[in-house]
């Protein structure tokens, strides 16, 4: 099974105090329990490392490298996805859609991966399999 990582699922596994934690960290194990090949883009690492950094410090981007990235694929996302990304994101005209989520939506289809590791409710909206489900997050 593939799954696609979002910041939102790496940030909540790693910071105690989001509200998300409990159910990234009990889905974050099944994961790895079951053997998942997850994977992410250059995009999201970026923007999980600037929000761990902001928020949590350099501890926390210390945890993220050591304990996360051996145990997921990045895809380097080309100049073909992020100008299809970047026109998505010009076509949705939505204030709260990152060109981010965008180049995550166009990696996943690409890559014919439909489930999605995260807390944001844009994965859904695209038609993707968000897990945890959101129905199951306390």
């Amino acid at each position: 099974m593939s799954v696609f990582v979002d910041t939102s699922g790496f940030y909540a596994v790693l910071d105690a105090d989001d509200e998300h934690h409990p159910a990234a960290k009990t889905a974050w194990v099944q994961l790895l329990e079951d053997g998942a090949s997850l994977l992410t883009s250059n995009y999201v690492l970026l923007e999980t490392l600037a929000l761990l950094q902001s928020r949590i410090g350099m501890a926390g981007v210390n945890r993220f490298t050591a304990d996360i990235t051996p145990v997921f694929e990045t895809f380097w996302v080309d100049q073909e996805a992020h100008l299809s990304a970047h026109h998505s994101l010009l076509i949705a005209a939505r204030r709260r859609l990152s060109l981010v989520d965008c180049v995550s939506f166009e990696v996943m289809r690409r890559l014919r991966i439909d489930r999605v590791f995260c807390f944001d409710p844009h994965f859904a909206e695209q038609g993707f399999e968000v897990i945890p489900d959101a129905h199951t997050d306390p």
